[in-house]
C-alpha cells in the first residue's frame, strides 16, 4: 500500500488535526495485551492487532492471542482474519488496519495499535513502499536457493549477495531475517534499483496519525522468566493438540505460519521424531532470541517511551497527557 503524503503547511494545526493513535509494543511476553486492555478501559479505546501471527484462524495457543474473556472487555480488531494457508501481506494489513482505525475514530474512540510486528506497525503508521506486483516465481526461486544454502551449511549466502549490491539494506536486515533479505533481492531484480534507494525516495512520509509510541519492557531478567513461563503455559494449554488439529485440517507443516516459533518446534513431536521436553526448551531459546531482536528494532524508533508493565499509572498519565495536547 502506498498513498500520497499530506500537504505540508506552516500551521501546527495540521498535526493537531490528525487523529491520535497509541502504539503499545514491546518484546514478546512483556505484558502488552493486559496493559493495552487496561488502557482501552480507561480511555475508551479499541485494540487493533499488530501481530502478524494473530491474524490467522485456529492458531490461538501458540500465538498468545487475547482470550475470549479479554476480547469481551473491549473491542478487538484484525484477529482471526485469514486461514493459515492464505497469504496475508503487510500491504493488506495496512489497508485493513487503517480502515479499522478510521471507523474507531469515527466512533470517537481511541485506537490502541497493539503488537510486536515492526513491519505491520510501520506499514500502519507510515505507509508502504510501492514496489510493484510480487513475482511469485522469482520469490520461489530465491526461497528455494536459500533453503538449499541452509542445507549446505551456508544460511547467510543470500544476505552476503545482498551486501554486494545494497550494503545499506544489508546493514538494516539481520542475516537470519530470510524474508526481508529475499524481498530486498526481489526489489533489486524487479526494478533494477536497490531497496535502500527505493526506501529513501519514499521517505515514509505517509503519516496520517498523531502517535504516542509506548514500549512495554519489564527488563531482561524478568522478561526471560516471563518468556519461559509463557512457553510452559502454552504447552499446558494444549499447543501440541493445536498443532495436531491444524495438521488434521490439512494445513501442511511447511506453511509459513506453521514455521513460526512454537509451531515449527512442535511439528517433530507430532511426527514422532522428537519429544515434548526438547520442543519446549527450543521454544524458550528461540523466543528469547526473537525478543532481543524486537528490542533492537524498537530502540531504533525515535521518541519511543519505555515503561515497566507494572507501573501502569505512569503509562495512564502519559497517555492522558498525550490526549490532552
Amino acid at each position: 500500500m502506498s498513498s500520497e503524503s499530506p500537504v505540508e503547511t506552516n500551521c501546527d494545526c495540521e498535526t493537531l488535526e490528525r487523529p491520535p493513535v497509541v502504539v503499545v509494543t514491546g518484546p514478546t511476553g512483556s505484558g502488552k495485551t493486559d496493559l493495552a486492555i487496561a488502557l482501552a478501559e480507561r480511555f475508551r479505546g479499541e485494540i487493533v492487532n499488530a501481530d502478524s501471527m494473530q491474524v490467522f484462524r485456529y492458531m490461538d495457543v501458540g500465538t498468545a492471542k487475547p482470550s475470549p474473556e479479554q476480547r469481551l472487555r473491549v473491542p478487538h480488531h484484525l484477529f482471526d482474519v485469514v486461514d493459515p494457508d492464505e497469504e496475508y501481506s503487510a500491504g493488506r494489513y495496512a489497508q485493513e488496519a487503517r480502515a479499522a482505525a478510521a471507523a474507531i475514530h469515527e466512533r470517537g474512540s481511541l485506537v490502541l495499535l497493539t503488537g510486536g510486528t515492526g513491519l505491520y506497525i510501520r506499514a500502519f503508521l507510515d505507509g508502504l513502499i510501492e514496489t510493484g506486483k510480487v513475482d511469485r516465481a522469482q520469490r520461489a526461486r530465491l526461497e528455494n536457493e536459500q533453503r538449499r544454502a541452509a542445507e549446505e551449511g551456508d544460511p547467510t549466502r543470500l544476505h552476503r549477495r545482498l551486501r554486494e549490491f545494497d550494503a545499506d539494506a544489508a546493514d538494516r536486515i539481520h542475516p537470519n531475517d530470510v524474508r526481508r533479505t529475499v524481498r530486498a533481492l526481489e526489489i533489486l531484480q524487479q526494478s533494477g534499483k536497490t531497496a535502500s534507494s527505493v526506501r529513501e525516495a519514499h521517505g515514509f512520509r505517509d503519516r496520517p496519525f498523531r502517535v504516542l509510541h509506548l514500549c512495554i519492557d519489564p527488563g531482561r531478567a524478568i522478561l526471560v522468566e516471563r518468556i519461559d513461563r509463557r512457553a510452559e503455559a502454552m504447552i499446558e494449554a494444549g499447543l501440541l493438540r493445536e498443532v495436531r488439529d491444524l495438521r488434521g485440517r490439512g494445513y501442511a507443516a511447511d506453511l509459513r505460519p506453521m514455521q513460526a516459533i512454537g509451531y515449527r518446534h512442535i511439528q517433530p513431536v507430532v511426527d514422532g521424531s522428537d519429544i515434548l521436553a526438547n520442543a519446549l526448551e527450543a521454544i524458550k531459546i528461540d523466543t528469547r532470541r526473537f525478543a532481543r531482536r524486537q528490542v533492537t528494532w524498537i530502540r531504533a524508533i525515535p521518541d519511543v517511551q519505555w515503561h515497566d508493565p507494572l507501573d501502569a499509572e505512569a503509562v495512564f498519565e502519559r497517555v492522558g497527557n498525550f490526549l490532552d495536547e
